[in-house]
């Protein structure tokens, strides 16, 4: 349930991976400095002291951020010919009739019938819990989303470790085109997210399009904003006044509403954006409000004593859904350090942790036994930034268990972008 492509296990990112053997160029002190190396990023997921510190020890050649460091700029330099991408593009209309409005459609609903040209769409839909339709990569935003998501995520910490321009410069391209230009820019709602042919013009879950990607954005503005070329004061004030609409829609409206209440990782997905986006635009107190409750309203019915999260087991990507519930948890929990709330210390009443959520992971992430539950495409490497992320916040099992994780495919990038994503997608 997401809107990144696919990355599958022995696909080489290319073969320039392979044949990348000489040290990345480092910017000199005089380009470092112009690159805003000197200032901290206002992120609000990442600790923003931590990259300005690998920063430094990038510049002072630590080996194992090199390595890193030419793993993303790989992932950049491939991002350099695409894009940028527009909600205007797609064939026709959501429903509203505006071209501004996201569209996407529900991933796993499929037609029950033949299509005839009496009945197009096949309908009525039904579902098929984790089998993806491909047909919902046509037509609709969502695909491109996603693009918008990786880009000017992987090409802001680009711009920021090496200081080469014409990173900050794509992504600040890409951010304006779809948030910022008038002419091009996405409505601040998802009024028609993940709609179902025939029956539904758009959902609440919908809005785990953007939930489950766009804080990776608001971190990726906060590092072009230490000075980035390319990115204006009007590219500031313009995407700011985005967030804040944005952030009204997803609290006030009927969907907000709905996806708050949701008892899955819909729900964990709702907070960690809301957070978010409350930070960014200056609201810390409702950030604050969102993670504190998190914890009652949560962790306490989702985890279980053991570590285990009941209703992401029961479906068909068990091992999937349980570590996509736990970007979400880690990344609410690193939201909540920036406002003075430590998530990752609190105990249910059966004592529930997030703790206890990753370590009932780590046998299979470490391939030290077999994942137990359903799961119709294993990979061990989806809970490698997880495990990550709570080797970092103390954990002593997961401190063990860093050693024997499985790299992603392009590489583990942690080191230099220190905050969990989802690293397994199905999405295609």
């Amino acid at each position: 349930m997401t809107g990144r492509p696919r990355r599958r296990p022995g696909v080489l990112l290319t073969a320039a991976a392979a044949c990348v053997a000489v040290l990345l160029p480092i910017a000199s002190s005089q380009a470092a400095a112009a690159s805003g190396s000197h200032r901290v990023p206002k992120t609000v997921v990442i600790d923003g002291s931590r990259l300005q510190q690998a920063k430094v020890r990038l510049g002072h050649g630590d080996p194992a951020l090199r390595k890193a460091a030419r793993s993303l700029v790989v992932r950049a330099d491939g991002w350099l010919g695409q894009g940028p991408w527009t909600v205007v593009d797609k064939p026709k209309p959501a429903p509203s009739g505006d071209m501004h409005d996201y569209l996407s459609q529900a991933p796993y609903w499929w037609p029950s019938q033949p299509k005839t040209p009496e009945n197009p769409w096949g309908c009525p839909y039904v579902q098929r819990d984790g089998e993806r339709n491909p047909e919902v990569d046509t037509g609709t935003d969502r695909p491109d989303i996603g693009k918008v998501v990786n880009s000017v995520t992987t090409l802001s910490l680009a711009w920021y470790y090496t200081g080469k321009k014409q990173y900050a410069a794509h992504a600040s391209k890409i951010l304006r085109t779809w948030f910022v230009d008038p002419a091009t820019r996405m409505n601040p709602n998802l009024n028609h997210g993940q709609f179902i042919p025939c029956k539904y013009d758009g959902r609440a879950i919908g809005i785990i399009d953007f939930s489950q990607q766009y804080t990776s954005v608001l971190d990726a503005i906060a590092i072009l904003d230490t000075g980035a070329p390319g990115w204006s004061k009007g590219d500031r004030a313009g995407i700011r006044a985005w967030n804040t609409a944005f952030l009204d829609w997803l609290v006030n409206s009927r969907f907000g509403k709905e996806e708050a209440a949701a008892k899955n990782n819909h729900g964990t997905f709702h907070d960690m954006q809301v957070a978010a986006l409350a930070l960014a635009t200056g609201d810390k107190e409702l950030a604050r409000k969102v993670v504190l409750d998190a914890r009652a309203k949560r962790i306490d019915p989702q985890i279980a004593a053991d570590g285990s999260q009941p209703q992401e087991l029961a479906r068909t990507r068990s091992w999937h859904y349980s570590t996509f519930d736990l970007v979400a948890y880690t990344r609410l929990a690193a939201i909540g350090s920036h406002a003075g709330v430590d998530l990752w210390a609190y105990r249910g009443p059966r004592g529930q942790s997030l703790f206890k959520a990753v370590d009932y992971l780590l046998p299979a992430a470490t391939g030290s036994a077999a994942w137990p539950h359903p799961e119709l495409e294993f990979y061990r490497y989806a809970a490698s930034d997880v495990v990550h992320a709570a080797a970092d916040a103390g954990d002593v099992g997961a401190r063990a268990a860093v050693l024997r994780l499985e790299a992603p495919p392009g590489g583990d990038v942690w080191a230099l972008r220190p905050a969990a994503e989802q690293l397994d997608s199905i999405a295609g």
